[in-house]
């Protein structure tokens, strides 16, 4: 049985000898323990609590992915804390806003990060293993048993642009997603490759999931292409976790891919970004044995969204699938209607309590309870939900409404097109114009005009891209989504070039 404290999931009963966390940087690996891995977050939490932190404190965890970081998170929460991962990629003073807003007085973090934070914030060091050795108190911990609705982690959004969100994720609530998904069969051996960041719920959810079935992970520190390629080779990975944008630039390595045993592998699970048809058919080609997940969540409405079909209809490619039976889903449009297409809202009990200390801002939830995403959707006759575009991403040309999402979709039905991102920029006409970046698929020569002119056989006209640039790799985000906005100051840089030049 899971504990109610979210930082005990490890079952003291289930073998210590068995190997939770692979520690790997795409060249040394590590092996790490049930046992040590238990021992080593009971150790935490005892110095943490003789240490005079009370119930409710936060810290924080500044850190790539390692066991270390799995132990540390696990040992706050044990001793009633909230574990607060922090994204190491955003700028110094966001650091430091963040630390503050959450009230953190200590802070795990690795050498290289030290300088990130604030002075007067204490520190202990993951790599200055003396430094974090001495901290540690070894020896037994009861967990603590948290209250109904206690918060047990804050998870901060990005705030590339603005400042960052806390959302208050309770005890409840995740252990709420590790029950739900416990229900997958042998789930105890699988081994899990985890390379996305610890600090975004993609991640740590599934490392939870990881801990409370008994499996096995592969942890890297950060997403590198051909450390990736070669941890599934070597420690015959059978499940993958990652985001569209890490899949295809693993597809695009043909030389690592070609040199490497990717058999084992039986689950690939993809989320926090749509997949392409031409990525999906890449996947199904390169790993004719697995199941092919593309899932959706949010870190405010929780990983559980969407199942299976209950009449076991096929789920298609571009479906994120069926309401989950536990979670009551609708789509609203704008008229405050409930349609077939529309902003999804959903209930459950896995959803955040809130965002801390923001009373500047609304809360997302509606009358009755539910959580507004953001995110439009759209469902089939069948029940079968299929993600159109972010609400926010919406911009207006010549009077129409063109969603990024859906020309994206339309583009990537091209059979050269591996990824595409649509983005607006100035038009003094129409207000604003599609342009589009492109991923083409290892060895294909498509031009832009033969895209542009597929973009019009195949789509409604307005919202064909004006111009499309072709690259190489899509600049990415902190949690490997493709960077939208470093791709927006691109496409006003590139067409600020080309009308200087047209003027001459």
């Amino acid at each position: 049985m899971i504990s109610l404290n979210v930082g005990a999931l490890i079952d003291g009963g289930r073998p210590r000898n068995k190997v939770a966390v692979i520690d790997f940087d795409g060249e040394q690996s590590r092996s790490v323990t049930y046992g040590a891995l238990n021992a080593l977050g009971n150790g935490v939490a005892r110095a943490l609590v003789n240490r005079g932190f009370r119930r409710g404190d936060p810290v924080g965890i500044l850190a790539t992915n390692s066991s270390f970081y799995l132990a540390i998170h696990l040992g706050i929460m044990r001793a009633g804390l909230v574990s607060v991962p922090i994204n190491f990629r955003l700028p110094a003073h966001l650091i430091g806003d963040l630390v503050k807003d959450c009230g953190a007085r200590l802070v795990f973090c690795d050498v290289q990060h030290r300088a990130l934070l604030p002075d007067d914030v204490g520190a202990v060091r993951l790599n200055k293993l003396e430094e974090f050795s001495s901290f540690v108190d070894h020896g037994p911990f009861e967990a603590v048993t948290p209250e109904k609705g206690e918060p047990a982690t804050f998870l901060y959004t990005s705030g590339s642009t603005a400042k960052p969100k806390g959302v208050v994720l309770s005890h409840d609530a995740q252990r709420w997603v590790i029950d739900m998904r416990l229900g997958s069969p042998d789930l105890g051996d699988q081994r899990v490759l985890i390379a996305a960041p610890l600090y975004h719920m993609n991640a740590l959810a599934l490392s939870h999931l990881v801990l409370a079935a008994h499996a096995s992970m592969v942890l890297m520190p950060r997403f590198k292409v051909k450390g990736y390629i070669q941890a599934i080779d070597r420690f015959r990975c059978t499940w993958l976790t990652a985001v569209p944008p890490m899949i295809a630039m693993m597809l695009n390595d043909q030389e690592a891919m070609a040199s490497a045993d990717l058999s084992s592998v039986r689950h690939v699970r993809m989320g926090s970004a749509p997949a392409s048809v031409t990525l999906l058919d890449k996947i199904k080609r390169t790993f004719p044995k697995a199941e092919i997940l593309n899932a959706y969540g949010t870190t405010e409405g929780s990983p559980i969204v969407f199942g299976p079909h209950p009449q076991r209809k096929p789920i298609p490619d571009l479906s994120l699938g069926y309401k989950h039976p536990q979670v009551d889903l609708r789509l609203v449009d704008d008229a405050g209607a409930e349609a077939d297409e529309g902003v999804l809202q959903l209930r459950s009990p896995g959803m955040m309590s809130g965002y801390h200390n923001r009373s500047d801002l609304p809360q997302p939830f509606t009358s009755d309870g539910y959580y507004i995403t953001g995110d439009i959707f759209s469902r089939d006759a069948d029940g079968f939900y299929y993600f159109v575009g972010r609400a926010d991403d919406m911009f207006v040309s010549g009077g129409e409404n063109i969603f990024p999402g859906e020309v994206e979709r339309m583009l990537e039905t091209h059979p050269d097109v591996l990824q595409a991102c649509v983005v607006p920029i100035d038009d003094p006409i129409k207000g604003h114009k599609p342009v589009a970046f492109v991923r083409l698929a290892p060895g294909s020569v498509t031009g832009a005009s033969e895209l542009k002119a597929f973009a019009l056989q195949n789509g409604t006209a307005y919202q064909h891209p004006r111009a499309i640039w072709f690259l190489d790799d899509f600049p990415l985000t902190s949690t490997n989504k493709i960077d939208r906005a470093a791709l927006m100051r691109r496409a006003r840089s590139a067409a600020n070039t080309v009308d200087r030049a047209s003027s001459r």
